[in-house]
C-alpha cells in the first residue's frame, strides 16, 4: 500500500493526492492517515512535485469532498422506503423493523449536520457518514458545507503532522490506524447492545 501511494504521488503530484483521497472515500482501507502525512513530508524534500502545503491540503480536501458524493447519492437512490421495506421483510433476523428505521432517521434529522461535521474528524466512520446523510435526504448544500469544514480540519491536521514529523510521517498512520479499529469495534458493540436491549424490552412487553 505504501509503495503504491508513494508511486501515485511521485508521478501525479497534486493530482495524485486528490485521486488518492477520492479513492479513500470509496474504499476505506486506503488510509488518509498515510496519504496526507506523506504529502506534508514531501513538501520538505528538494525537487518534490508537491512542494506547497496549502495546495496539498486543497487537493486533499477536494478529493475527499468529491469522493463523499457517491455514497451520498447511493443513500438517496436506495431511499428510506426501500430500506424500511427490506427491514420489515428481513429485519426480523436482527430484530430491526421499519419503525426502528423511522426512529433512527428522526435522530439523524435532528443531529444530521453535526453528525456529518464530526464524522469527518473520526477515523473509522469519516468515509461512511455520507451514506446516512443521503439516505435521510440531507440537503446537498449543507452536506457539502459541513463535509468541507470537517475535512479541512482533518486534512490540515494530517498534512501538518507529516510536515512536522518529516521522515517519521508514517507514525501518524501507526498511531491513528488502531483508532479506526477501536471506533469500528465500539460501533459494533453499540449495535449489539442495542439489539440485546431491544429484545429485553420486547420480553418485558410480553
Amino acid at each position: 500500500m505504501n509503495e503504491w501511494i508513494n508511486a501515485m504521488m511521485n508521478s501525479l503530484g497534486y493530482w495524485g493526492i486528490g485521486i488518492l483521497m477520492f479513492l479513500e472515500n470509496l474504499f476505506p482501507p486506503i488510509p488518509s492517515e498515510l496519504i496526507m502525512p506523506l504529502a506534508g513530508y514531501s513538501a520538505t524534500l528538494p525537487g518534490t512535485k508537491i512542494p506547497s502545503i496549502p495546495i496539498s491540503i486543497a487537493a486533499g480536501v477536494i478529493g475527499t469532498v468529491v469522493g463523499a458524493l457517491p455514497w451520498y447519492y447511493v443513500g438517496k437512490l436506495i431511499g428510506e422506503e426501500n430500506i424500511k421495506r427490506l427491514a420489515n421483510k428481513y429485519g426480523k433476523w436482527i430484530s430491526v423493523s421499519g419503525e426502528d428505521i423511522d426512529k433512527a432517521n428522526n435522530w439523524f434529522n435532528r443531529h444530521g449536520e453535526k453528525a456529518v461535521f464530526f464524522g469527518r474528524l473520526v477515523p473509522g466512520i469519516r468515509t461512511l457518514i455520507s451514506l446516512p446523510a443521503g439516505l435521510n435526504d440531507m440537503a446537498l448544500v449543507p452536506f457539502l458545507i459541513y463535509s468541507t469544514i470537517g475535512t479541512i480540519l482533518w486534512v490540515t491536521f494530517l498534512t501538518m503532522a507529516g510536515y512536522l514529523l518529516g521522515a517519521n510521517y508514517e507514525l501518524v498512520d501507526e498511531y491513528l490506524g488502531p483508532v479506526s479499529k477501536i471506533v469500528a469495534a465500539l460501533l459494533l458493540i453499540s449495535f449489539i447492545v442495542w439489539i440485546v436491549r431491544k429484545k429485553q424490552q420486547e420480553k418485558r412487553n410480553r
